[in-house]
């Protein structure tokens, strides 16, 4: 392709003179003539040129305004611009260097001055040209790369949810549910973008400290007894403890490497994980005080853990569980809004009934097709409302 060289000049006859100068290179270069700057400015916000070669004193907007302007814009501020100037003063010379200029010229041009500096400016143009497609490249490959590790993030937190939810009751999209239903709860209440992307990926991971609990008491097809009650409880501080605390593996691979220990370095400002250790720890409390494991009260709570616990309790009684059957949605509806005073953040229940036909939608897209266990009476105390 041609290399597209800009002449700006208020005289016509240094515009033609400059076009019989470089007549020979018309097979490389596309010659481009105007007499005013402010026309030449206008092609150049609608063009792509390479160089631009333009006379300093003009009416109307000058050549040190046209190369202000071409400096200050981000559209523009690569292509190399050469002076041209009859003027004598060194001042004005200073100035055009100062505001950017490639080169300056002085009238009347040497042709072979003119083809020699029009080269150094087209081979100045290509380096930089060269460089932004570098750093185009570049920048794909680490957003790429970003997406890419981003991505793996995501998938390990899902799957950390799924590893607790599969020894629970093998309902795996329970997870997935809790975490769209706090989802929208979160964009009710018209929580901020970080807090609900956060809250998104934290909430599946609301019962992580399962994993913690023997089978026996996970799976029993009954009611738990006061001690089994006592070690299912663990699960809230278990899950605390894998997403806040530092690992043993990490500390040996550090020493190994000959690394500083760095306690909870790697995991300390993560959000997700921060905002996961909350809700594991705190998603059984309730507003009046009576959950666990802390026995948090009222404003105690905080917000994320009541948008879990009211998502997750009602998933937990419209699914089925190893102990229960599964309640139809006016059943789970009816607890919910007698337990609404005692149990739930205000907050969250309100926004909870007011998300509620996005919540069915939610129930129907990610259902686990699973048929209620039929003739299992239910043994359950529906003020513990379903949910270990």
């Amino acid at each position: 392709m041609k290399k597209q060289i800009l002449f700006v000049d208020d005289e016509q006859p240094v515009l033609d003179a400059l076009r019989r100068m470089l007549r020979c290179h018309r097979d490389v270069w596309e010659i481009t003539c105007v007499n005013h700057a402010a026309s030449a400015w206008e092609l150049l916000l609608e063009h792509d040129f390479d160089v631009v070669v333009s006379d300093i004193k003009m009416p109307g907007m000058s050549g040190l305004e046209l190369l202000d302007r071409i400096q200050r814009t981000e559209q523009t501020r690569d292509i190399p611009v050469i002076m041209l100037t009859s003027l004598s003063s060194r001042q004005t010379k200073r100035q055009a260097l100062d505001l950017g200029a490639a080169d300056l010229l002085n009238k009347p041009v040497e042709p072979e001055d003119l083809v020699s500096r029009l080269r150094a400016a087209l081979r100045l143009k290509a380096f930089q040209d060269r460089l932004k497609l570098h750093n185009r490249l570049l920048k794909r490959r680490v957003q790429q790369r970003s997406r890419d590790l981003a991505q793996a993030r995501l998938d390990i937190i899902w799957r950390l949810g799924k590893a607790a939810e599969h020894r629970d009751d093998a309902t795996g999209n329970h997870v997935i549910r809790v975490g769209c239903m706090s989802r929208v709860i979160a964009e009710t209440l018209g929580m901020d973008h970080d807090f609900i992307e956060t809250l998104s990926l934290a909430a599946p991971l609301h019962d992580i400290g399962k994993i913690g609990v023997p089978d026996a008491i996970l799976r029993k097809p009954g009611p738990l007894t006061p001690e089994e009650t006592e070690l299912m409880k663990q699960h809230c501080r278990i899950g605390a403890r894998i997403l806040s605390g530092d690992c043993k593996a990490r500390i040996a691979f550090r020493q190994w490497r000959g690394l500083p220990a760095q306690p909870n370095a790697e995991s300390r400002g993560n959000p997700v994980l921060e905002m996961g250790a909350t809700i594991a720890l705190l998603h059984h409390e309730k507003w009046d005080g009576t959950g666990y494991p802390r026995g948090l009260h009222g404003k105690e709570i905080p917000l994320e853990a009541g948008i879990v616990a009211i998502s997750d309790v009602f998933d937990a009684m419209t699914s089925e569980r190893p102990y229960k059957a599964r309640y139809d949605e006016e059943r789970a509806l009816h607890v919910i809004r007698n337990k609404a005073k005692t149990h739930f953040v205000p907050e969250a229940y309100s926004a909870f009934m007011a998300a509620l036909p996005e919540i069915r939608s939610i129930r129907q897209r990610f259902g686990d097709d699973l048929d209620p266990c039929a003739g299992i009476e239910e043994t359950i105390d529906e003020a513990a409302l379903v949910c270990r």
